[in-house]
């Protein structure tokens, strides 16, 4: 009884204490007062609303225990993305006269990306785990050769008139290439990619009692472009520009400088991954190599309709998926990090691959990075 009258005496209003301004309230309010008071009387004898504290907690509000200690640690490959604002575009003459990119400031939040694009040996770690793990039905191998399998065949499909057999046959397979970018990956692959990957790296987290990551995916195409330019606003390209040689006559990227001059720059096609400088941001082959997926659906009027806070632009209907960075074949245009591009989301390309981000999860002091 005595437990009833203290809590009586807290849920019950100050005015309802006293009588008399109980008796000038309507009839209507002072029996809704009073069913109030009688529901929650109920409740607490039944215990729906405890009684007196649970344990170590005293009775007070701490939260549920157990979830303390949570670190975002950089996942390994990856370098952090500080958060901050850049303004997005062209920044040089659009030449093409596309006019799909123009200049808009535009916030990232920090997050992590791979230094390099994915590897082919990295990749095959992914085809060799779904052939073997307990998987999916639908991940049965005949799905993972048609649909994961890198497409070998796009060194001899994609150029006429061209001797891509050595490439076709040998690029994925032998382990001379295992430090060079995967290409014949189209953007569904690189999606189921990142899937895996995730559950790769949580599974493990799990079973040493760790909380989950956050997954890994693709990056937005803001995201692409603002670590592209490596925290230099209005950066032609990654290392800043205008120039893509150094003072000695240095090539600062793998791609085609001048009609049919390929190897100018000390590789024929692809290059192994981080044969360049990296920008500021640590990140490798921003401009040049393979061209890269991005997570954005591509659409020549998408700029203005984004918002200008984490900007991305999906639509499900939309078979074209952005591309950036430019490549081993490109002429330097497609290596600005203004410049836009895409290919259709099924297509596989001798000249597109990807790598993935992470988000990092709450505000970034500076420290974390």
């Amino acid at each position: 009884m005595d437990a009833d009258k203290n809590l009586k005496n807290v849920i019950q209003p100050t005015f309802l204490k006293n009588t008399g301004a109980m008796n000038k309230l309507n009839p209507l309010m002072r029996a809704a007062g009073l069913m109030s008071v009688a529901v929650l009387l109920s409740l607490q004898g039944c215990g729906l609303l405890g009684g007196g504290g649970r344990g170590d907690d005293r009775g007070e509000l701490v939260g549920v225990p157990g979830r303390e200690g949570f670190v975002q640690t950089i996942p390994h490959g990856m370098v952090a993305i500080p958060a901050g604002t850049f303004h997005m575009g062209q920044t040089d003459q659009d030449v093409a006269a596309t006019q799909v990119n123009f200049n808009k400031q535009v916030t990232i939040s920090g997050f992590f990306m791979d230094e390099t694009e994915i590897t082919n040996n990295e990749y095959r770690q992914f085809i060799e785990s779904v052939m073997t793990d307990s998987i999916p039905n639908a991940w049965d191998q005949d799905y993972v050769m048609q649909e994961l399998y890198p497409d070998t065949t796009v060194w001899v499909n994609d150029f006429s008139h061209h001797m891509g057999d050595p490439m076709m046959e040998y690029y994925y397979s032998h382990p001379a290439y295992d430090d060079y970018p995967v290409v014949g990956v189209d953007w569904e692959a690189a999606q189921i990619f990142s899937l895996w990957r995730t559950n790769y790296l949580n599974d493990y987290r799990a079973s040493k009692g760790e909380f989950m990551m956050p997954k890994f995916r693709l990056p937005s195409e803001a995201e692409w472009e603002y670590a592209a330019r490596g925290g230099r606003d209005m950066a032609k390209y990654p290392w800043g520009g205008p120039y893509i040689r150094n003072r000695k006559g240095c090539l600062l990227a793998n791609y085609k400088p001048r009609r049919g001059n390929y190897y100018d720059d000390g590789w024929t096609y692809t290059a192994a991954v981080a044969q360049y400088f990296a920008n500021d941001y640590g990140l490798y082959d921003m401009a040049g190599n393979v061209a890269e997926w991005t997570e954005d659906a591509y659409s020549a009027s998408s700029v203005p309709v984004v918002w200008d806070l984490n900007p991305i632009y999906i639509d499900e209907n939309e078979p074209r998926k952005v591309v950036r960075g430019g490549s081993w074949k490109d002429i330097a245009y497609y290596l600005q990090t203004g410049t836009r591009t895409y290919e259709y989301k099924d297509s596989t390309r001798s000249y597109i691959g990807f790598r993935c981000a992470m988000t990092y999860l709450g505000r970034s002091s500076g420290s974390e990075f």
